[in-house]
């Protein structure tokens, strides 16, 4: 029997929804992990730094539900997370590595029972584009979805004039897969291209670039990232002004590394 528009439209959107459930139950178990780890010791480098990146993993999902608006009421709930507030509603503080994990599970938390609640799912549109396949070449298969969802919110961002988050997804996304490919060459591999020890997902963004394109895995083309790019993730760059030219300029970057990482496409 052919399906009707309604009936595969229903279809699609219960497959996004079932998809998202998904990516926030990992997000949410992964979360409990670096609370228990911060709660045992909040000056745990490691857990410092995969926090970080798991913050960065919450925003994408977050983005994605909100239908890339900041106005959406998960995006705002988002970004209150960051923030300790008095009760006139003035900022006092920054939460501590270990509070913003729990306050970030409280949102993870809303959008799950929002995506539950059939009659006002989070997401602002509910068509669902096709797939592009861009990122095939990355080896971890579960951060692939992730990276696609990314890639796209990332030109939307662009294109709708929100430079800083389609900087800071471009970033996020570029340092992501050289991560991924720096993994899989292995750290012993490395070793002799002058890689520093230690984790790889601790090395600084930039470090990882350098190691990359020393060991063959990507040409010179990421020198092209602008100041602002290369320190994305550090605090005082959530206070630098990111003009188009930088959001621009960091989708080039990152589309040049992909070509590196899978030549064929």
């Amino acid at each position: 029997m052919t399906k009707t528009n309604g009936g595969t439209n229903g279809e699609s959107l219960k497959k996004q929804v079932e998809t998202s459930l998904a990516q926030l139950d990992a997000l949410m178990r992964r979360g409990r992990e670096l609370r228990e780890l911060l709660a045992r010791d909040s000056t745990n480098a490691v857990a410092v730094s995969s926090t970080r990146i798991w913050q960065e993993q919450c925003g994408i999902a977050i983005n994605q539900l909100s239908g890339g608006s900041k106005a959406h009421w998960l995006a705002r709930a988002f970004t209150d997370a960051f923030l300790m507030r008095s009760v006139s509603g003035q900022t006092l503080e920054k939460t501590s590595p270990e509070k913003m994990v729990e306050r970030l599970l409280g949102v993870l938390e809303r959008a799950v029972t929002s995506l539950l609640n059939a009659e006002n799912p989070p997401m602002v549109t509910t068509t669902m584009e096709p797939t592009p396949r861009r990122f095939d070449f990355v080896h971890n298969g579960e951060l692939r979805p992730v990276l696609e969802q990314a890639y796209g919110e990332s030109r939307r961002a662009l294109e709708g004039g929100d430079y800083e988050v389609a900087l800071r997804t471009s970033c996020g996304v570029l340092e992501a897969i050289v991560t991924d490919a720096l993994e899989h060459r292995g750290a012993s591999a490395l070793a002799s291209s002058g890689a520093p020890a230690g984790k790889i997902a601790d090395w600084p963004f930039e470090t990882r670039l350098a190691v990359a394109e020393t060991a063959g895995l990507i040409r010179g083309g990421w020198v092209r990232l602008p100041e602002v790019a290369r320190r994305y993730r550090e605090d005082h760059a959530a206070e630098a002004t990111i003009s188009e030219q930088d959001a621009r300029r960091a989708g080039q970057v990152l589309n040049v590394i992909m070509r590196d990482l899978n030549p064929g496409r």
